[in-house]
């Protein structure tokens, strides 16, 4: 059994970090990109995080947009189940 997912340098990076984020709190994807080492790499955050092979191990939905919770699994539509799904996630872990 592996230890830690398969991922690039960068994703693994982006996966450690998110892990890092406290119960109850957000991050943005410029604040990912920035503990991953790149803090230009914004999108890459992004895709790392849809990348995210253990959700539940790697809290994906602790890291938001800059204005919203949207940006899970490319949705920034507030209406979307999948931005209620990480609302709803987040609800819980307070």
């Amino acid at each position: 059994m592996r230890s830690w997912p398969v991922g690039t340098p960068f994703q693994q990076a982006c996966w450690r970090a998110a892990v890092s984020i406290p119960p109850g709190q957000t991050r943005t994807y410029a604040w990912l990109a920035k503990k991953a080492g790149s803090s230009a790499a914004m999108r890459a955050a992004g895709q790392a995080m849809k990348r995210n092979p253990w959700p539940l191990v790697i809290p994906c939905h602790r890291v938001v947009g800059m204005n919203n919770v949207g940006g899970f699994s490319g949705s920034n539509n507030p209406a979307s189940r999948l931005v209620k799904m990480k609302r709803w996630l987040l609800a819980r872990e307070v």
